[in-house]
């Protein structure tokens, strides 16, 4: 069976075999931008020299890269992040051809980062890049993932956060693998889990679920949420909505299967209502229900259908992408990649 240069085995129908051996003591950071000119250079002041202590506690090989993934800006965000280049050689730029989303963004970053340890994070600097050594620091003790819980949210709207408890509630109870309900996609991942993510082939990528599907040894950094430094979010709550739909649909088939209960029950209802009215006309002589109870069973069944065709098609619409098999991203250019280094897309 031949290994990969990471010492990741795949094995056609059986998984993948994995190996623990470590390549060096370099840090990734992956950073997904859309329109964000405004926060580059605030977010880099304050990053590296996070950076650079979590490479001092890796010892005399520890060293960082930045990797910032541009998904299809319009602004000048290209321009600042050439700039940055030119004055730091550790960052280093993946150019999407148009905005595929960030889980996509994500995917393109995990393929072009080359340490043994990637830490996705957003631009805005909501997540406080000074926990990144204490991310650092669990990883050396063994953790193949190491996650960042939010424990105060605060400085997001209180919509927000009710609308994000409702959905991680609703997705832990129908999930097979649960996932943190206060983590986000900060979070430090070792390099053998990256190669297994890069394996799985979903066009749909719900990034969060996929950590948790994965498995190996986590443990947990706790944080406090702050203030979006510069810029505005690009997600609303469509978006959010969408999102949703994704990790619900790609992480487990519950909602069908609820409908196949409920299709029983509502057939067992009726089949029993019909015995009652055949009894009670062949008994009391009366005639079936007249026009109001024909409407509610009338409307009732058809809304239950529509919403019933709605969840199948949520499904088979994924289907239907995932079987064109298109890839998951388009990479226009590069910046600071080594030209031989061209992971899949």
């Amino acid at each position: 069976m031949k290994r990969n240069s990471r010492g990741l085995t795949p094995r056609a129908g059986l998984g993948v075999v994995m190996s623990s051996q470590r390549i060096s003591g370099l840090i990734s950071l992956v950073v997904p931008v859309l329109n964000e000119r405004d926060a580059i250079a605030p977010f880099l002041r304050r990053v590296i020299p996070c950076l650079e202590e979590a490479a001092r506690r890796i010892g005399k090989w520890g060293t960082y890269e930045i990797v910032f993934v541009d998904d299809g800006s319009t602004d000048a965000t290209l321009a600042a992040l050439s700039a940055e280049r030119r004055n730091n050689f550790a960052v280093k730029v993946v150019v999407l051809s148009r905005n595929f989303g960030k889980d996509a963004a994500l995917a393109a970053g995990m393929n072009y980062a080359s340490g043994d340890a990637v830490i996705p994070i957003d631009v805005d600097l909501q997540d406080p890049p000074e926990i990144i050594p204490q991310l650092v620091d669990n990883w050396l003790e063994g953790a193949k993932i190491v996650n960042a819980l939010r424990t105060d949210r605060t400085a997001d709207t209180g919509l927000k956060r009710l609308t994000a408890r409702a959905f991680y509630s609703a997705y832990n109870r129908m999930a097979e693998r649960p996932i943190p309900a206060e983590a986000g996609d900060f979070r430090l991942i070792d390099r053998e889990v990256i190669d297994v993510l890069k394996l799985l082939p979903e066009r749909a990528r719900f990034m969060k679920g996929l950590v948790s599907w994965v498995g190996f040894p986590t443990e947990d950094v706790r944080y406090v949420r702050e203030k979006r430094e510069a810029g505005q979010t690009k997600w609303n709550y469509w978006k959010l909505w969408n999102f949703a739909l994704d990790g619900v649909t790609t992480s487990t088939t519950v909602p069908v299967r609820l409908w196949t209960y409920l299709g029983a029950a509502v057939s067992t209802l009726g089949f029993g209502y019909a015995v009652f009215i055949l009894l009670l006309t062949l008994i009391a002589g009366r005639d079936a229900p007249g026009y109001a109870s024909l409407m509610v069973a009338i409307l009732l069944l058809g809304g239950l259908n529509l919403l019933s065709l709605g969840i199948l098609g949520e499904y088979i619409g994924r289907i239907f992408n995932e079987v064109k098999g298109r890839p998951l991203f388009i990479v226009r250019s590069t910046m600071g990649i080594d030209a031989g280094f061209r992971q899949g897309s």
